[in-house]
């Protein structure tokens, strides 16, 4: 095989090579920008991503608009436009008049002396001399106006006394030479509906509202009043905008020698000279907005990121809370950061535990209501069941106590449990209020003595709270329930009566206090305690004896209590902030091994600030 048949075959096996090699990059290219198209359009799928960008933009979008429609830069512009023009047109007058010929031939005036004459008077002020008609001859002038106008790029235009046009700077040759032709129709062409929507668009974007330019083309210059002015000697600038959109600066000066006027020189800017100055500042002002825009874009990208996010994975796991009933779902932590959307993640992941909190207690409450009624449900339906056939008086005498124990306990336990069952939504819905506690437990106890006189005495020990201050009208002033407070010491006294002696007593005191919060600080509070004589409390039950259903009094009848008591008094004590807890009092017997005196209850509540 030749070298070139060689290299043929290797190009034929290349071609598919490239092909292909082609096709992966390009597939590779399209699956990135398929993928960066995706997490945008996912990203501004939020409603609040897109607020967020287009109240941000929104305000950049606006200061633009404020540049472009107050730009100084427009005004200070054509303010040194006028100036030049004017001292521009002074110096050409001077020249014209300079150039003139005096109508007797009498006067004659150097072209080389232009330098000695003072600027629009030329020649020195003398009233004594008198004033001269001079004519301007166009085909003298026109080479001096050319080569004073040609540089400046401005239209100079060259009246006699009466208004009539005698030279136009359009219409001067390379020599300075008039042309003979035709002059440019009075009405310029405005373009396409391109243009002229443009040049409505121009014109909204400016400071004022300026006079519309027209060329008059060969009428007379008095149209203009500042040719007017200018031919009553003095000088006049007027600034206008033509049908394009664009600014036009005319400044007409007299043309004047030896005090006499002899016509009026007009000066006008080109169409686009101011206007492309005023572009290009605007255009950077655009490129400045563009690059700011993007920024601005990109950090409200970043700031959206932030918020929307996490406040979307907030949602979806709240929205899976509330449809995961056979699950428990976790909120996302953003605990870690220190704004609203860590304290709102803080909030939503303590609200689920408090609700996962509360159904695992109405489970573990439905659990015990059944057990508890179904204990004297079993033996009420085992009585019923074994009294039709009790042979004998008197078993069918211990079926009926037994049947008539069974019906009050369930009595009692279905109070209790509708008690329990109501006591959340009614410290939920009911507003605390400036209450009394010192008043609560002086009724508390008043009422108790009254009640059941053979049962032990209830004393009570208020200490003050302070100096100068009347402890049981407003030195115990907390926030709560006033009801659900006094059912919480009735049922203290009454459980510790219920283990105290016939004739004892039963101790209540109460006393300020204070007591550690959660966060390590101090508050102040108020301590009710309420002492015993009985038995004690066992010493692995301090915990217990507050659990639903929990009783221990073996020297009772079963089923004398349903144990919600203690339950109840501290679920209404924790939903007020306080805490409650259960002790023996302790003393050092005769032999000296301790000896327990009775049971204490101490209740600690936070004062009212």
């Amino acid at each position: 095989m030749s070298v070139e048949a060689h290299e043929q075959f290797e190009q034929v096996l290349e071609a598919p090579r490239k092909r292909n090699l082609r096709r992966s990059l390009a597939w590779r290219f399209w699956r990135r920008f398929r993928t960066l198209e995706q997490a945008v359009a996912i990203r501004f799928s939020s409603s609040l991503t897109r607020r967020i960008v287009v109240l941000n933009l929104g305000g950049l979008v606006a200061l633009l608009l404020g540049f472009l429609y107050l730009n100084q830069f427009r005004e200070g512009l054509i303010d040194a436009r006028v100036q030049s023009l004017q001292v521009q047109g002074e110096i050409i007058a001077a020249a014209v008049a300079a150039s003139a010929s005096v109508a007797t031939d009498a006067i004659t005036v150097d072209p080389e002396k232009l330098l000695q004459l003072i600027p629009g008077k030329g020649g020195a002020p003398d009233e004594s001399r008198p004033s001269l008609e001079f004519s301007i001859n166009p085909e003298r002038i026109g080479p001096v106006l050319r080569r004073l106008v040609s540089p400046t790029r401005t239209r100079a235009r060259i009246y006699d006394r009466d208004g009539y046009l005698l030279l136009d700077s359009r219409a001067l040759s390379a020599r300075g030479d008039i042309l003979r032709l035709d002059l440019p129709p009075q009405n310029e062409d405005t373009g396409n509906w391109l243009d002229r929507i443009w040049a409505a668009m121009k014109r909204s974007f400016t400071y004022n509202e300026l006079p519309l330019y027209e060329d008059i083309g060969m009428a007379n210059g008095n149209t203009y009043p500042e040719v007017a002015r200018a031919l009553s000697n003095e000088a006049k600038s007027v600034v206008r905008m033509n049908a394009r959109g664009e600014t036009i600066v005319s400044v007409a000066v007299p043309i004047e020698l030896l005090h006499t006027v002899g016509g009026a020189l007009l000066l006008s800017t080109q169409g686009g000279d101011i206007d492309a100055i005023i572009a290009s500042e605007r255009w950077a002002i655009i490129r400045v907005f563009l690059v700011s825009a993007a920024i601005m874009l990109l950090l409200s990208l970043l700031l959206a990121g932030t918020i929307a996010g996490p406040m979307h994975r907030l949602a979806e796991a709240a929205e899976r809370v509330r449809r995961g009933i056979k699950s428990r779902q976790e909120i996302p932590d953003f605990t870690n950061r220190s704004d609203e959307i860590g304290h709102l993640s803080g909030a939503l992941r303590d609200m689920t535990r408090a609700l996962y909190h509360r159904m695992d207690a109405i489970e573990s409450f439905a659990a015990d209501v059944a057990h508890e009624l179904k204990n004297p449900l079993t033996s009420l339906r085992s009585a019923v069941e074994t009294l039709p056939i009790a042979r004998t008086e008197d078993a069918h005498k211990r079926l009926l106590a037994i049947i008539q124990h069974d019906v009050r306990r369930l009595d009692r336990l279905i109070s209790d449990i509708s008690d329990a069952s109501r006591l959340d939504a009614e410290l939920a819905r009911a507003d605390m209020e400036p209450v009394n506690l010192a008043r609560i437990v002086g009724t508390v106890v008043e009422i108790a003595n009254h009640v059941e006189q053979e049962s032990a005495r209830v004393m009570l020990d208020i200490a003050a709270p302070g100096p100068g201050e009347d402890a049981r009208k407003n030195g115990f002033l907390i926030l709560g329930h006033d009801s659900r407070l006094g059912q919480v010491l009735n049922n203290l006294i009454d459980n510790a009566k219920s283990f105290s002696q016939p004739g004892g007593s039963v101790r209540v005191s109460l006393r300020p206090a204070k007591a550690a919060l959660a966060n390590g600080t101090l508050a102040d509070g108020f301590e009710v305690i309420v002492d015993d004589d009985g038995p004690g409390i066992p010493a692995d039950a301090f915990e217990r004896i507050f659990e639903r259903f929990y009783t221990d009094r073996p020297n009772q009848g079963f089923g004398q209590n349903s144990g919600l008591g203690l339950s109840i008094s501290r679920q209404i004590i924790e939903a007020h902030g306080g805490r409650i807890r259960g002790m023996n009092r302790i003393a050092a017997g005769a032999d000296g091994a301790p000896r327990i005196l009775g049971a204490r209850f101490v209740v600690w509540i936070r004062a009212a600030r």
